[in-house]
């Protein structure tokens, strides 16, 4: 037992063997890492393409970039170099990668240098490496380039150390989920020589970038960089390795690491200490903004500080998170506990005294309150904002509203305090002044209390302490008094903002609760897709007050526009490619995304578990700042609701496909079956007499002869009943029946068919009873004459072979019926013995008949303006009774 669980325990890594699988779907990415340009990085790897080529890959260069040297030019003479993509940027035209080109080509193996770039704005992608990323996808093996420099991690490091700012990134997991990375590393005084004799810049260029960033210092501190990085990767590759094989370790401990993103500038160099923290203990990592109610950032600068650090984050393979709560430290440290958090790392900012005197900071607050979790505090330069910046950062207008009302409140209770003093004689009024503290608390919010107390101390001492009307105080008694009531009035008023906020958060939570319980129950109320994508962004658009919303969804192949909110004739191209984008890649494409940014709609997947259902399209309000945390929450919440009724319309619609095929299928085979015995049986005694008359001929007696013809005319017409029902029915179905509306005596009719009955079954017991007097009724007597035919038809059979037909005027119809004597139909069965290809009696221990012939009827007395319906007579405990109502004219048709 042991052993088998060693054994079970030795099993290769899953999560190992599913990032292997995902590999081998994918192309293979090779990275040529370099410490600094000139080191040879784009020879190197010209140099293995040639070789690559002379062992017939089919290798082709996408894009490499020679700056005019020889040496590398001369290695590409030999290789297929694809066209490039020309545009036109600020006057000028430039050259970029053609990466629909390359899609097209669809090489084995394709060069694209200088992975860091930056491509033109109307490109597809804003980065080069996204260019890479989707040729991968699309399998072809891609070798690039690229400097450890340009590193998202390592931007600020090398920054710190260079003094140049480094502008042009890459995320980490771009090097970590690359098939091969390979150091080309040459000595820092042969790179200087390879400046000096012009090798990697023109001289002029080359002197210039001696003196500034290719010093001995940073160049050997990159080499440092690049070789750590590369020995990194390759510590990588080891334990993939490892765990592919199931090879028992010491394995690290499952780190799960939090970095918490502000909306202060050091947010970006606090994500990336966290993210090189993360690639050492190869842990996963989780970056997470908290907002808090009724003090969302109003700054466009500071919102759009907080996205780029959220997007920053993601580059660099975290998940992202946002929340919304009031205390900032409490969720953090409730998010790590049920996430599972190992460490949180967060940025310390240098406070001022003010700011440490009055109020503890996010970091010392989540330092004391963390119990399990360790602390990385990451400590930058930027000075932390005051308390009082803070406390103020209000619209102008609502400071200066929240002043007067403070000044007017104080006012009101001066006046109040001097009748109270008059009338009343009151030794202490001070507790009166809490009153427009509390108030102006509550109404407009903690800056206009506090300028409530202040003016309520300086009022009191004022007006009523001794001496009056003069700010000094006698008594040091009435000092401390004062003072406890600024102490009080503080502590009341920061209160009673709380309870304000807080009841804002609540209503604004209801509001929004309030807002999808109403989406939720409009989707369940809508009937088709259609109505569930119009009620969605109508929605999305009034809760996001978004300029426009869009719908999109697939059909035969391509993305249909089908909803738009304000009206919208079309999307142009690339708004449309941005469509296509995030309905193919389960991801979000266009504004404030790394696809197409430029558009003015952004595009976000509307998936389930079975895939991308539809696209849907937002247009904000402000293109110049992204989605607030609120409504990124309520999008995210009408998505997935969305998603849900998509999802569950098509199933339902998908329900009804299969119930329409179940039901084809059964007719189906009831035809077949029928077919199988209705043609085969009259067929096999049509044969059996005619090879009797063939083979025996004038042996048979004169009487056996003239049955077997007998025989044969009623196997024939059984045949021909049997084939005219088929068509009847088809006729039906199709609406060819078109029956004459003229004015037909019923007797005729009902006569014509017994005689009709009676003809084709010798041993039906058939009576009739017509009342005198019937009116005439419009109508076709032939067809009408059919069904009652086919009624009798399913008496003979079911009926025990008696039939009784009635026919008389009740009010304004005129009613026949046809009553047999047989086992009777039970009352569930009633409506369906009219249905197509039904039996429920059987004769000789098969079921009877077709199942047409009460279908025929039916449709033929519904075109004629009637109605029949079946019943089973309780009273007599048998037979069935089929009740045939007709308008006489002059009244109107039953429908």
């Amino acid at each position: 037992m042991a052993e088998a669980e060693r054994d079970f325990d030795r099993r290769p890594d899953p999560d190992a063997l599913l990032a292997l699988a995902d590999q081998e779907r994918r192309g293979k990415l090779c990275v040529f890492l370099g410490a600094a340009p000139g080191v040879g990085k784009t020879y190197a790897m010209l140099g293995r393409a040639r070789i690559a080529k002379a062992e017939g890959v089919d290798v082709v260069v996408g894009l490499v970039e020679t700056h005019g040297r020889r040496e590398t030019e001369a290695l590409m003479s030999d290789l297929e170099v694809l066209p490039r993509r020309k545009v036109e940027y600020r006057g000028r035209t430039i050259e970029e990668f053609d990466i629909d080109g390359a899609l097209a080509r669809k090489p084995q193996l394709i060069i694209v240098d200088e992975l860091a770039h930056t491509n033109a704005p109307d490109s597809r992608h804003p980065k080069r490496w996204q260019d890479i990323e989707e040729l991968l996808d699309a399998g072809a093996d891609v070798w690039t380039a690229m400097n450890v420099q340009h590193l998202e991690s390592l931007a600020d490091v090398v920054s710190n150390i260079t003094g140049v700012a480094v502008r042009e990134t890459v995320p980490d997991r771009v090097l970590q989920d690359a098939s091969d990375v390979i150091l080309v590393d040459i000595t820092t005084a042969e790179l200087l020589q390879r400046l000096k004799e012009g090798k990697v810049y023109v001289p002029e260029t080359a002197k210039r970038a001696i003196q500034n960033f290719f010093t001995p210092r940073n160049l050997t501190a990159l080499r440092e960089l690049a070789l750590r990085r590369t020995a990194d990767r390759v510590d990588d590759q080891m334990l993939d390795f490892l765990r592919q094989d199931a090879i028992e370790g010491p394995w690290a401990t499952s780190e799960r690491l939090l970095v918490c993103v502000g909306a202060d500038s050091s947010s970006q160099k606090v994500v990336r200490a966290a993210a090189r923290l993360a690639t050492g203990l190869n842990a996963p990592w989780v970056a997470l903004y908290v907002e808090q109610p009724g003090h969302e950032e109003q700054d466009g600068g500071r919102v759009k500080q907080i996205h780029e650090a959220l997007r920053l984050a993601e580059r660099l393979g975290a998940q992202v998170e946002r929340l919304s709560g009031t205390d900032l430290a409490g969720e953090v440290l409730k998010y790590a506990r049920r996430e599972n958090i190992t460490q949180i790392v967060i940025g310390r900012s240098r406070q001022g005294v003010l700011g440490r005197l009055l109020r503890r900071s996010l970091t010392d607050e989540i330092m004391r309150r963390s119990e399990d979790v360790a602390i990385q505090v990451v400590v930058t330069e930027e000075r932390a904002p005051g308390v009082a910046k803070r406390w103020f950062t209000l619209k102008v207008a609502e400071a200066w509203t929240g002043a007067v009302a403070a000044a007017s409140s104080v006012a009101i209770t001066v006046s109040i305090g001097h009748l109270l003093d008059r009338w009343l004689r009151l030794p202490d009024l001070a507790v009166i002044f809490l009153v427009p503290v509390v108030l102006c608390a509550a109404r407009f919010g903690l800056a206009s209390a506090i300028q409530a107390a202040v003016l309520s101390f300086f009022a009191c001492d004022f007006f009523f302490i001794e001496p009056r009307y003069q700010l000094t105080i006698r008594d040091p008694s009435e000092f401390l008094a004062l003072v406890v009531f600024l102490i009080v009035a503080f502590v009341t008023g920061m209160l009673a903002s709380r309870v304000r906020q807080h009841s804002e958060f609540m209503r604004t939570r209801a509001q929004t609760a309030q807002s999808l319980f109403d989406f939720s129950r409009k989707l369940s109320a809508a009937a088709n897709l259609d109505e569930v994508l119009w009620a969605a962004i109508v929605q999305m658009q009034k809760s996001l007050e978004a300029r426009c919303v869009v719908a999109l969804i697939p059909n035969d192949g391509e993305l249909s526009l089908i909803a738009a909110w304000p009206p919208l004739d079309e999307l142009n191209a690339g708004e449309m490619s941005a469509a296509r984008w995030a309905f193919e890649k389960c991801e979000p494409a266009g504004s404030h995304t790394d696809t197409l940014p430029n558009l003015r709609f952004q595009f976000r997947p509307l998936a389930t578990t079975r895939g991308v259902l539809a696209v849907a399209g937002v247009e904000i309000e402000s293109p110049d700042q992204p989605i607030s945390a609120q409504q990124e929450g309520i999008l995210t919440s009408l998505l997935e609701q969305t998603a849900i009724a998509i999802d569950r319309s098509m199933l339902v619609g998908e329900s009804v496909k299969a119930a329409a095929l179940a039901e084809n299928e059964r007719l189906r085979t009831t035809l077949l079956s029928s077919l199988s015995h209705d043609l085969r049986t009259p067929l096999a005694s049509i044969m059996g007499a005619v090879t009797s008359l063939r083979q025996l001929g004038d042996k048979l007696p004169q009487a056996d002869r003239q049955d077997l013809l007998a025989s044969i005319e009623e196997e024939a017409g059984r045949l021909s009943r049997f084939v005219n029902n088929l068509l009847e029915m088809s006729r039906i179905e199709s609406g060819a029946v078109a029956p004459r509306r003229e004015l037909i005596d019923v007797g005729d009719a009902v006569r014509g068919a017994i005689e009709r009955a009676r003809k084709a079954f010798p041993d039906l017991n058939a009576s009739v009873s017509l009342a005198p007097n019937l009116p005439a009724i419009k109508g076709d007597v032939n067809l009408l004459s059919n069904v009652i035919f086919n009624l009798l038809d399913n008496a003979q059979k079911y009926g025990g072979g008696s039939a009784a037909v009635y026919a008389r005027r009740e009010g304004d119809d005129l009613v026949i019926s046809v009553t047999d004597e047989g086992p009777g139909v039970k009352p569930a069965d009633l409506e369906r013995i009219f249905e197509k290809f039904y039996r429920s009696g059987r004769v000789d221990g098969r079921k009877a008949g077709t199942g047409l012939g009460l279908s025929i009827s039916r449709g033929l007395v519904e075109a004629m303006g009637g109605t029949i319906v079946a019943q089973s007579p309780a009273a007599r405990r048998r037979g069935t009774r089929i009740l045939l109502r007709f308008p006489i004219p002059g009244q109107p048709e039953r429908t």
